[in-house]
């Protein structure tokens, strides 16, 4: 009879990263569980597992309350150096979508577009014909229309996942400008 080995690690999953991203935006106050739920598209008890998981991996801990603080500087260094090792962009078939990366604010601001199709989350709303690039989580286009500044911060961590050199480079200092103390 063969037994079977637990193995307790945690490990993080693709909403923690969106739920992360949002937690980075620095809002007064941090959302309750539901209203963060409500904005992601996310159930609260993915919020929940999300945070203590974001809490194991070093990158949050909880104060006395119980609520989230978000490690700015962990989290910088992993999308840095982690994300699109732990997350790497998955590309599909052209499409209809959202644009993404380097083909959505801030950088299609910075970066010549070429001839090339663009990046694009795909979303029956989208404005744009591209390649697939599934977002981190499929609620992510539908969360990202409500919210610009998400949305960039997403875009921003698509580009550092899937980008060329050059426009993971722009991307972080994007992020740091956006991440500054």
């Amino acid at each position: 009879m063969s037994r079977t080995i637990s193995n307790p690690q945690m490990v993080l999953r693709l909403q923690d990263m969106v739920v992360l991203l949002r937690l980075s935006l620095g809002t007064d106050s941090v959302p309750t569980y539901a209203a963060l739920a409500e904005e992601l598209k996310l159930t609260a008890s993915e919020i929940h597992a999300g945070v203590d998981r974001a809490v194991a991996a070093q990158l949050a801990r909880k104060d006395e309350s119980g609520k989230p603080v978000l490690l700015l500087h962990a989290l910088r260094l992993f999308v840095q150096h982690g994300v699109r090792y732990s997350f790497p962009a998955t590309h599909g078939p052209m499409g209809r979508g959202m644009p993404t990366a380097h083909a959505a604010a801030p950088l299609n601001k910075l970066i010549v577009q070429s001839t090339e199709p663009v990046p694009v989350w795909p979303h029956k709303d989208g404005t744009a014909r591209g390649v697939a690039f599934y977002p981190l989580y499929p609620t992510v286009p539908d969360a990202a229309k409500n919210n610009p500044a998400l949305y960039e911060l997403l875009a921003l961590v698509d580009a550092v996942r899937g980008g060329s050199m050059r426009e993971r480079a722009l991307a972080i200092a994007e992020l740091d400008k956006r991440w500054a103390s």
